[in-house]
């Protein structure tokens, strides 16, 4: 079974073929970093015009790289929400009339059930597992007993991961997006000196993170300019440590709660150095667990994500064809989007 993948949530145009759920044909993604790094953060006007000029040479160049043409394809998948409205429609309604034309299943996935399928690839993972998804708007250790059942055990009562990343990585002057030049900061340390940062408490398996953005930031107040600047790596790795410490204990608590050793990793925080190796150290074969973390370029927003969770939807869940009515498909997005 082969599945075209349409991805269009935020400021990052992809898509991808993938064969049977696991095996990548193709996977092609252009960002948009370039042109939103100006403003500091995505203009959503922006980004939906971007996607329009460059999707169909992305569905051309995906297909010529797998070696096939459209007709080949057993079912289209895109991503219907959560992200940007106008983004969002722009591949929504390509895939609609690709799979009207040619008469293919349109298969609806969730971004963030998305992010979870990204483990999928390149790998055997099975159900039941549990995945700790971190990204700039979502942070939840989420229970998969099944391939499509999603089960939220918790989840950020404020700031998402990816959001105090950012948020921490302004207040330390770094380009945009912040959390990959945070991390690379941090990683220019040895240690973390003297700063530390409290683990934020708030029930078993939730997450907020707004506190400790505020630490950073009451920090940098009582400190003199000239230490704030020199020390400037060494608060990083003590910020991401925390992070990461932070996500390691929830789903480790998940775990010895729900009897789940196989924990996989999902989002595009899973690309943080700092987490990957505090996952890694921790969740080994010697401590009777099996650790999934997906390669780097499946954490960040991609279509492989999308047409594997398309695939399992496909095969273990529902799909639904086409939307006769275009009110109807509009309708659904925004329903989806908010």
């Amino acid at each position: 079974m082969i599945v075209l993948g349409i991805e269009t949530s935020c400021d990052e145009t992809a898509v991808a073929v993938i064969k049977d759920g696991r095996q990548a044909l193709s996977s092609k993604v252009f960002s948009q970093i370039f042109k939103h790094k100006q403003w500091g953060g995505v203009i959503p006007e922006v980004a939906s015009r971007m996607h329009l000029e460059t999707i169909n040479r992305l569905i051309h160049d995906a297909l010529a790289e797998a070696q096939i043409t459209i007709k080949d394809i057993t079912a289209i998948a895109v991503t219907q929400g959560p992200g940007l409205v106008g983004s969002l429609m722009v591949g929504f309604n390509v895939a609609k009339t690709l799979a009207w034309i040619h008469q293919k299943p349109l298969i609806p996935v969730n971004h963030l059930y998305g992010h979870v399928c990204a483990n999928f690839l390149e790998t055997d993972l099975e159900p039941p597992f549990l995945c700790m998804l971190a990204s700039g708007g979502h942070t939840q250790v989420i229970a998969m007993p099944d391939f499509t059942n999603m089960q939220i055990m918790g989840e950020t009562v404020d700031d998402a991961a990816g959001e105090a990343f950012d948020k921490v990585a302004r207040l330390m002057d770094l380009a945009y997006p912040g959390g990959p030049h945070l991390d690379k900061l941090a990683q220019t340390a040895s240690d973390t000196g003297s700063y530390r940062f409290p683990v934020p408490k708030v029930g078993d398996y939730n997450f907020s993170f707004s506190g400790l953005k505020t630490a950073v930031l009451r920090l940098k107040e009582k400190i003199s300019a000239e230490q704030w600047e020199n020390d400037k790596a060494q608060i990083a790795k003590a910020f991401q440590e925390c992070i990461a410490k932070t996500l390691f204990e929830k789903v480790l608590l998940a775990s010895q709660n729900t009897q789940l050793h196989s924990i996989v990793l999902a989002g595009g925080v899973a690309a943080n150095s700092a987490i990957r190796a505090r996952f890694r150290e921790e969740f080994t074969p010697e401590n009777g667990f099996n650790l999934i973390v997906p390669s780097l370029k499946y954490c960040t927003d991609n279509a492989a994500m999308i047409a594997s969770a398309g695939y399992f939807l496909y095969k273990y869940g529902s799909h639904s064809h086409v939307p006769a009515d275009p009110n109807t498909l509009q309708q659904e997005v925004y329903a989806r989007a908010s």
